[in-house]
């Protein structure tokens, strides 16, 4: 569902002489979050259940990005009765506040609703942003993680990602008959539902970059199959039946090819599939495993994971399969790799000393900083903005039981990790683009 309109006011900030502009720096060393004053929505009786949920939803959205914290809400000493109310600006220095949410919601018809935010900062006493929108009703959650990403975005100068989705693989079942189905979800675990029955295997789900489709690995009988499906209409199609496949494809920037890696005889290598003509071009060559593509965000350049120096190490490639170099020289194996979407950094999973890493280094090889560790921690992906990274991890289980398999999210200085609740174990997750 979409938002029938979005009609954006926004007011510069004035800065004065003597209050420098209120902004959260992420990629500092971690911080006490910013303290945020966020008051109930002005309403009507008719809207005021519509009002605490967004309310509530905003709140959660900004609080698990570990950036924000808000303000206990009986300290407040103003209440606002309409979206024009001034603040009192002193009330809210009293309490800390750095930043104050005033918002409203109206009842348009019985079928929509109008959602309005103003964002000011309480020292400078300027109103930073405001934003009106009007939406149906039964799109109150959307509405809630644009306003949340609103916020983000100019506290923090970068990209919201709170208006996003993640497909990932549900299992459930014995380890010997493992049941693996694709399920999507909004970003913070809501709304979710099954893709898929469960009849095939389904692994490795993989977003477009610019469109709300995905591709995924099926094992229906001996050979694997690539789907494409379209997440809006439900359209499902064979891509095609790649025997001997090893990890599932990846799309391009632009949407039009994917790369595929998989096995023919000893040797295993990546491909280049042009979506538009059917037609793939190999792109390594050897009798090493390649495996594991990435494109950069221009499409000009591939990293993927190697044995051909004699262990698995990450390599970068130009797109047409030239000038292939070495990037990773740290002890024990690597793989995995994801390229940042800022183009920054590449994300990848480490094995070294009976346990797993995730980690991030720059796409030259320098600057590997390890986030985080367990005994089975795998399959790192990006958020959006480039900021936050969601994988999936395992503990150590026992003789008798496996132990269950969760997604997390982290941020990129390796801070705030927060478990994504799903209704069973869950592994390979992909994460949307920005809604449109």
């Amino acid at each position: 569902m979409k938002i029938l309109s979005y009609i954006t006011v926004v007011f510069g900030l004035l800065i004065s002489s003597v209050h420098a502009e209120l902004k959260i720096d992420v990629n500092g060393a971690m911080r006490e979050p910013m303290p945020i004053a966020f008051p109930k929505m002005a309403s009507t009786d008719e809207t005021a259940d519509y009002g605490e949920k967004i309310r509530e939803v905003v709140i959660a959205d900004l609080e698990r990005s570990g950036l924000f914290r808000i303000i206990p809400e009986d300290s407040y000493i103003q209440d606002f009765n309409s979206i024009d109310d001034m603040p009192r600006f002193s009330d809210w220095k009293i309490l800390n506040a750095a930043a104050l949410v005033q918002s409203a919601v109206s009842q348009i018809d019985i079928n929509n609703l109008r959602v309005e935010f103003r964002l000011w900062d309480v020292y400078s006493e300027e109103q930073m942003k405001g934003q009106s929108f009007t939406s149906t009703k039964d799109n109150w959650r959307r509405v809630a993680h644009v306003i949340a990403d609103a916020i983000y975005e100019r506290l923090t100068g970068e990209k919201g990602y709170f208006d996003t989705r993640i497909v990932y693989i549900s299992e459930s079942g014995p380890a010997t008959r493992r049941i693996k189905r694709l399920a999507i979800m909004d970003q913070d675990g809501e709304n979710h539902k099954f893709l898929t029955n469960g009849a095939s295997m389904a692994l490795t789900p993989r977003f477009s970059p610019n469109l709300q489709k995905i591709t995924y690995l099926s094992y229906a009988g001996s050979t694997p199959k690539v789907y494409m499906l379209d997440i809006e209409t439900g359209e499902q199609k064979l891509v095609g039946e790649f025997e001997g496949m090893t990890f599932a494809p990846v799309f391009s920037p632009d949407s039009s090819k994917l790369l595929l890696s998989y096995a023919k005889g000893s040797a295993t290598d990546i491909y280049e599939l042009d979506l538009k003509t059917g037609k793939s071009k190999q792109l390594t060559s050897g009798t090493s495993i390649n495996t594991s593509p990435s494109y950069s965000p221009d499409g000009k350049q591939i990293v993927f994971n190697s044995d051909r120096g004699g262990n698995q190490q990450l390599y970068v490639m130009d797109a047409d399969g030239r000038n292939v170099r070495r990037i990773s020289y740290g002890k024990g194996r690597y793989a995995t790799p994801v390229w940042s979407p800022r183009g920054d950094y590449i994300a990848f999973t480490k094995m070294a000393g009976g346990l797993f890493y995730i980690g991030v280094m720059y796409p030259d090889g320098s600057g590997e900083r390890l986030i985080t560790s367990g005994y089975l921690v795998e399959a790192p992906v990006w958020a959006p903005n480039g900021r936050v990274l969601m994988y999936f991890r395992q503990d150590e289980g026992n003789s008798r039981h496996n132990a269950p398999v969760r997604l997390y999210t982290i941020d990129l200085t390796g801070y705030n990790e927060r478990l994504i609740v799903t209704p069973a174990d869950a592994s390979d997750p992909a994460w949307s683009p920005l809604l449109p």
